[in-house]
């Protein structure tokens, strides 16, 4: 370089040589030549902005950090005619402002029964008996001492889209599909403490309650519990919040969310399910027929594109990407399709790594919109089952209206020529 200071590889005086005739030859459109040779570009501030003149706050003015100022309005929301109390209702995720596949805790969806505990962790106790070769009362302290493991699953709430059953009523990704929500737990298997216990030869079931005032229980089949069932005290490397259940709750890997039993204080072991005799709140599926299912545990594959969609609507014609979520209970997304014409025709979609099962997606596809033509967005899961995601033709062809649990159809967002997006269905 003979002593040529250099910038990015090129000595200082070619740089800017070469820089100006890039610039009289037009290939840096826009740009302005300075009498020092330095081509200015048009839009770039004369002046510094204060953020670039003046010292920031250090790194004690925040003990535990926050979002950007700008970043405000990604929060949760809740629909205040849904339920009759702020006690017993549900505030729903931003899917639509979010990134990758973990939800923050702070934006992560929450249900509540009876509104949140405050428990304190040093009285806190995990009681296991019934069917079991010694009853144990474990100790936030004694929990600890257990070896832990780290697992990413999703958990979504039975009622997710369920005011979509009779026809399109909210607008929004976060309305719509917003009791939605992907963490890394960190626990101890339900396995580990049961091994640790011993299962007596009829234990089959297994019944956890809540240490809210709602004393909330939920019946498990013994299998689902030694299959993929964690008791967690950490979500996405930090403490439980009280929202999700302080200092442990349970995890139930692809079944609906109200059975992940939050403020967790006692497992009975039994030979069958309590909801025969005593456990509350059981959610059921009803049908046409006024009969209703009891065992709808699994949340199936279901998917949602989060842009463009009613939040983030398009601004001109030009390059867009279609964004998305897809998951499923029963395992791993295998594909995802988009349509733009409400289903006609389809194009596969490249999904994002990882792929985890029962865990949330990411899918990315590019699409060109002309600027003045309507469109209609779907979005259509495959799992590894071979499951599809249904219609909701479909769905309503086999179940009719009348539920507002597990309706996992396809969602279809209208794009307006203005750019603007709306929740309708197609049959």
């Amino acid at each position: 370089m003979n002593g040529e200071k250099t910038t990015g590889g090129l000595g200082r005086r070619r740089f800017l040589t070469g820089s100006a005739k890039l610039a009289a030859t037009g290939l840096l459109a826009g740009g302005a030549v300075t009498a020092s040779g330095i081509v200015r570009a048009e839009g770039i501030p004369k002046e510094l902005p204060d953020h670039s003149r003046y010292l920031g706050p250090g790194v004690t003015d925040e003990p535990y950090g926050v979002p950007s100022q700008y970043e405000a309005h990604v929060i949760r929301r809740n629909v205040e005619w849904l339920t009759a109390s702020a006690e017993s209702s549900v505030n729903f995720t931003p899917l639509q402002d979010l990134h990758g596949i973990i939800t923050p805790n702070g934006v992560f969806f929450e249900r509540h029964h009876s509104g949140r505990a405050d428990i304190d962790p040093k009285t806190h106790r995990l009681v296991i008996h019934g069917l079991v070769d010694r009853e144990v009362s474990f100790t936030m302290e004694d929990l600890l001492r257990f070896r832990p493991v780290d697992r990413i699953f999703f958990t979504e709430c039975a009622a997710n889209g369920g005011m979509e059953w009779r026809g399109a009523q909210l607008n929004g990704v976060q309305f719509t599909r917003g009791m939605l929500g992907c963490a890394q737990w960190t626990g101890i298997p339900l396995k580990t403490l049961f091994d640790h216990v011993g299962l007596k030869p009829k234990a089959k079931w297994l019944l956890a309650e809540g240490g809210d005032a709602s004393a909330l229980t939920r019946s498990i089949p013994m299998e689902k519990a030694l299959d993929d069932c964690m008791v967690a005290f950490a979500q996405n490397g930090e403490m439980l919040r009280p929202g999700q259940g302080y200092p442990i709750r349970l995890v139930v890997p692809g079944w609906e969310g109200n059975m992940w039993v939050k403020w967790l204080r006692r497992l009975e072991v039994g030979d069958q399910p309590w909801y025969t005799r005593w456990e509350t709140s059981k959610y059921t599926d009803l049908m046409p027929s006024g009969k209703a299912y009891k065992f709808t545990w699994v949340q199936e594959a279901n998917s949602v594109i989060t842009s463009p969609s009613p939040e983030k609507p398009l601004n001109g014609a030009g390059p867009y990407i279609i964004r998305g979520l897809a998951w499923s209970g029963h395992g791993k997304v295998k594909r995802v399709d988009v349509s733009t014409d409400g289903g006609k025709n389809w194009v596969t979609a490249p999904l994002e790594e990882p792929v985890i099962s029962k865990a949330l997606v990411r899918f990315y596809l590019p699409w060109r919109w002309d600027g003045k033509s309507s469109a209609l967005l779907q979005s259509r899961v495959i799992d590894e089952t071979g499951y599809v995601q249904p219609t909701i033709a479909q769905l309503r062809e086999a179940r009719g209206v009348h539920s507002i649990y597990h309706n996992n159809s396809i969602m279809t967002w209208l794009v307006n020529p203005t750019g603007e997006v709306e929740n309708v269905q197609v049959a």
